[in-house]
């Protein structure tokens, strides 16, 4: 069964807990709030025992049919997270995937995680079996012309009102980054007098955070500024932006140069091409400028390099984490660096 994010929260309330959960899209942090009502729903119906795979070009899908078949060591229910770098699955992952959506055991919970997956992927017979049996969440990203309501309905939630114009230039700011919008939201709530936000709260609060932007920093990457790109990667070390936050900046744009050449290899043209990706006209250009210098290979090559990062992020390697960073982004921007990660 498919559902739209916004009605996750509908659905679990209703006591259900459905055997298999696809939670697909490009949008980090709504699709981190989805994993974590279904982790929080488990955790309520006695799924103690959590099972993590990190999908990569390594990765032995017949893991996850031992792990389905095998017997919890610690309880007797299960949830087991299969995170996925990238929407291809190759022979072995369809057969085992359309295994356990015939056969679903009522003791496990399958959250399988990816990135946005195609219409093609979504007709497999992989993907109809766990649909059958589970629940497909697509995310979409929210656009430019609707972001302004959700700013504001998050803002609610936190218990904060605003002024339209405070709400225009919070979004103005964050340009499609939801990510930031809520961590800037929270800053909001200590700052914001009365838990009332105007411009002038919003210029006192997210100006210096503003002042080097992971979205300036992606737009020279994209021209292929490199002292620009440098100097702005440098200049949000030294603020203290989230690594994650700009890995996740990185990817995005790397997975929709990616289904922008896909795309044009289906016989789309490159305008065509952008529109249905949903690209705003003042990025146009630079999208234009960052597929002559990209190849498909090299791309591919950014992907498997941040999923090395995200291991190290998370504690997994000890690859140095800031390295790695400017390592990929000197490859977007189109730098031949020596294969391996500077140190």
């Amino acid at each position: 069964m498919k559902i739209r994010n916004d009605q996750l929260q509908q659905h679990l309330a209703q006591n259900t807990l459905a055997p298999i959960y696809i939670v697909s899209g490009d949008e980090p942090l709504i699709q981190q709030e989805c994993c974590d009502l279904i982790r929080q729903k488990a955790r309520d119906k006695g799924f103690n025992e959590r099972i993590l795979l990190q999908v990569d070009g390594s990765f032995d899908w017949e893991t996850l049919q031992e792990h389905t078949n095998s017997l919890s060591l610690f309880s007797d229910k299960k949830v087991i997270e299969v995170r996925c770098q990238n929407n291809k699955f190759n022979e072995k992952a369809s057969k085992i995937l359309k295994a356990c959506g015939e056969s679903p055991i009522l003791d496990n919970v399958l959250l399988l995680i990816t990135p946005k997956l195609e219409s093609a992927t979504q007709q497999s017979k992989w993907f109809k079996a766990l649909e059958k049996s589970g629940i497909f969440i697509p995310i979409w990203p929210i656009d430019a012309q609707h972001l302004p309501r959700w700013v504001k309905q998050r803002m609610q939630q936190a218990g904060l009102t605003a002024t339209t114009q405070a709400i225009q230039l919070l979004t103005e700011r964050v340009e499609g980054n939801l990510l930031a919008a809520s961590q800037e939201i929270a800053k909001l709530t200590l700052y914001a007098e009365n838990q009332h936000v105007t411009e002038e709260t919003i210029n006192a609060c997210v100006a210096d955070s503003a002042r080097y932007s992971v979205f300036d920093l992606i737009e020279n990457a994209l021209a292929g500024s490199i002292n620009h790109c440098l100097r702005i990667f440098n200049g949000l070390k030294a603020e203290g932006i989230e690594p994650a936050v700009m890995l996740w900046a990185i990817t995005r744009e790397v997975r929709t140069l990616l289904q922008l050449i896909q795309l044009q290899r289906e016989g789309h043209s490159l305008e065509q091409a952008m529109q249905n990706q949903r690209i705003w006209e003042k990025r146009k250009p630079l999208i234009r400028q960052a597929l002559k210098r990209n190849s498909e290979q090299s791309l591919e090559q950014i992907l498997m390099s941040a999923g090395q990062v995200d291991e190290a992020i998370k504690g997994l390697s000890e690859d140095n984490i800031w390295s790695s960073l400017q390592f990929l982004l000197l490859k977007l921007v189109g730098v031949s660096v020596i294969q391996g990660f500077p140190q």
